[in-house]
C-alpha cells in the first residue's frame, strides 16, 4: 500500500499546476454542467410547464438560487468543524444525484422535492472543493491566482456543457432527459472524486480524525440527520417565498454575528485587518450577482419571448436564444480569461496592473456598460416586440469581461484573506453573498415582470429594458463608490496583493 501524501509534497510540486488541481477541476467540471444545466432551466421550465407566472418565476428562481447559495454557509461550517472537506463532497453529490434523479422520474409531480434535494447537496459540495484548491498551495504561493483560473476555467466548460445540453433536451426533447443529463453527470464527478481523494493527503480530512471513532461518529451522523431535517423547511420555503423573505431577513444577521465572533477569536491584529478586508468585499459582491444573476431569471425568460431566432441571417432552432443565453456567458469566459490574464500579466510587467480592489470596482463600470447594452435592445426590436440576439450577445461578452474582474480574484482572494482554519466558512460566507445576491436578483426580475401574463412581447421588451437600465445605473454607482474607498480597503488587505 502507498504511503499518504504529505501537505509538503502535494504544495512543493513543480511547474505551473499540482496534478492534484487538474482531478479537482474533472470533479467540479461535471458539477457544474449539472448546476447550471438546473439552473438554466428553473424559470422556463416553471413557466412553460408548471404555468406560473414570469413575476412567479422570477421570484421562486431567487428563492431556489438563494437556498443554493444559502446552504453553501452552512456546509463550509459543517466541513471545517465536523466532516471534512471530502466526506462533505462526496455527501453533498450523492443528495445532489439523488435530486436530479427524482425530478427526472417525473418532472412535475417530483420537481420541488428534487429542486430541495438539490439545494442541500450543493451546499455540501460546493464550497469544500474551491477550499481544497486552496489548500494545494503554499501562503504567499505566486501561482495560485493561476490555479484558480485553471480551476475556474473548468468551471465554465462544464458550465456551457450543461447550458447547452440541458436546455436543447428540455425545450426540443424531453424535460426528463434534460434533468436526466444532469444526474448522470453528477454521477461521473462522485465516482471520479472518489478514485482520486487518496491523492490529495490530509487534504479535505474530517477536523475529528484524531477524536474517539465512537464520538466522532455521532457527530457526523448529526450532520446528516440534521440535512434530512432541513428537507421539509426548504421545500416549504420554496413553495411559499413569503418564507424565503423571513428565512433570509433571520440568516444573514446570524451570519454577521458568527463572522464577529470569529473575528473576535483571531489574536494577530494584521490577521484581523485582513479578515475585515474579506468582509467587505464580499458585502459589495452581493450588489454584484444581483445584477450579474439576472441571467437565469430575467434574462432567461427574456431570452425566451423577445429574441429573434435568427443569428447573422442564419436561421436557428426555437431553443437556441435561450441555449445562447445559458451558455454564451461561459463560452466567452473560456475563450477570454486567458486572454485576460495574459493582458494583466503585460501591465504587470509595465507596472501599471490595477490592483484587486480597483478591479473589482472596475468589474461593476464594466457591468453597467453590459446592462445599457440589454437595455439599448429595444431601439433593435421589429414591431412584433423581437429584438436583436447579435446585440444580445454583445452585451453578454461585456458581462463576461466584468465578471473576469471580480469572480477568479474573489475566490482566491476570499481564501488568501482568511486564517487557514477558517477558509470553509468564509468561502462559505462568499456563497452566502452570493444567496442574497440570487434573492434580490429575483426580486429586481419580478419587478421587471408582468405578474398577470398578459402584457403583450413589446410591453415584455419594454418593461425589462427599463429595468436593464436601472440595473446599469446601480453598478455605475457602486464601482465608482469602490475605486473612490480603495486605497482604505488596500490598506486592511496588509501584505496580501
Amino acid at each position: 500500500m502507498s504511503q499518504k501524501l504529505t501537505l509538503e509534497q502535494i504544495q512543493n510540486f513543480e511547474g505551473k499546476y499540482p496534478i492534484q488541481l487538474w482531478h479537482l477541476f474533472m470533479v467540479e467540471m461535471w458539477e457544474r454542467f449539472c448546476f447550471y444545466g438546473m439552473r438554466g432551466v428553473l424559470a422556463i421550465f416553471m413557466v412553460d410547464m408548471l404555468g406560473l407566472t414570469e413575476s412567479e418565476s422570477n421570484l421562486k428562481y431567487g428563492a431556489i438560487q438563494a437556498f443554493v447559495y444559502a446552504f453553501t454557509f452552512v456546509g463550509g461550517i459543517f466541513a471545517d468543524k465536523i466532516l471534512g472537506f471530502k466526506k462533505s463532497l462526496v455527501f453533498g453529490g450523492l443528495v445532489m444525484i439523488a435530486g436530479n434523479l427524482l425530478i427526472a422520474s417525473d418532472p412535475h409531480q417530483f420537481f420541488y422535492y428534487g429542486i430541495t434535494l438539490s439545494i442541500i447537496g450543493t451546499g455540501f459540495f460546493k464550497p469544500n472543493i474551491s477550499s481544497m484548491v486552496g489548500e494545494l498551495y503554499k501562503k504567499g504561493d505566486p501561482r495560485r491566482d493561476a490555479g484558480f483560473g485553471l480551476f475556474y476555467s473548468g468551471i465554465n466548460i462544464g458550465a456551457l456543457l450543461g447550458g447547452l445540453v440541458c436546455v436543447y433536451l428540455g425545450k426540443q426533447v424531453s424535460w426528463n432527459l434534460a434533468f436526466l443529463a444532469a444526474g448522470i453527470v453528477m454521477i461521473i464527478g462522485v465516482v471520479l472524486f472518489l478514485f482520486i481523494r487518496k491523492e490529495l493527503g490530509p487534504i479535505g480530512d474530517s477536523p475529528l480524525a484524531k477524536l474517539e471513532p465512537k464520538k466522532r461518529l455521532i457527530k457526523e451522523g448529526a450532520v446528516y440527520v440534521g440535512a434530512i431535517i432541513a428537507i421539509p423547511l426548504i421545500f416549504i420555503m420554496i413553495h411559499n417565498t413569503s418564507y424565503t423573505d423571513m428565512f433570509m431577513f433571520t440568516v444573514g444577521p446570524l451570519a454577521i454575528l458568527y463572522y464577529l465572533f470569529q473575528l473576535y477569536k483571531i489574536p494577530e491584529s494584521k490577521d484581523k485587518s485582513k479578515f475585515i478586508a474579506a468582509f467587505i468585499m464580499i458585502s459589495f459582491s452581493i450588489l454584484f450577482f444581483a445584477i450579474f444573476e439576472q441571467a437565469g431569471g430575467s434574462l432567461a425568460l427574456f431570452a425566451n419571448t423577445n429574441l429573434k431566432t435568427s443569428l447573422f441571417g442564419i436561421n436557428t432552432i426555437e431553443s437556441f436564444p435561450t441555449m445562447v443565453n445559458n451558455s454564451a456567458n461561459s463560452l466567452y469566459v473560456i475563450i477570454f480569461s486567458p486572454i485576460l490574464g495574459l493582458v494583466w500579466l503585460w501591465m504587470a510587467k509595465k507596472k501599471i496592473e490595477p490592483n484587486t480592489v480597483i478591479k473589482f470596482g472596475l468589474s461593476f463600470l464594466i457591468l453597467a456598460v453590459a446592462y445599457y447594452i440589454f437595455y439599448s435592445l429595444r431601439f433593435f426590436a421589429d414591431e412584433m416586440g423581437m429584438t436583436s440576439l447579435e446585440v444580445f450577445l454583445l452585451a453578454y461578452f461585456v458581462v463576461t469581461l466584468s465578471e473576469l474582474c471580480i469572480s477568479p480574484i474573489g475566490l482566491s482572494m476570499v481564501t488568501k484573506l482568511s486564517p487557514a482554519h477558517l477558509s470553509g466558512m468564509m468561502m462559505g460566507l462568499w456563497f452566502l453573498a452570493s444567496a442574497y445576491g440570487q434573492y434580490l436578483a429575483g426580486i429586481l426580475g419580478a419587478g421587471m415582470s408582468d405578474p398577470t401574463q398578459t402584457t403583450s412581447l413589446v410591453g415584455k421588451l419594454m418593461s425589462y429594458t427599463q429595468g436593464y437600465q436601472q440595473l446599469a445605473i446601480y453598478s455605475l454607482v457602486a464601482g465608482v463608490i469602490i475605486i473612490v474607498i480603495s486605497p482604505l480597503i488596500r490598506k486592511l488587505m496588509q501584505d496580501v496583493k
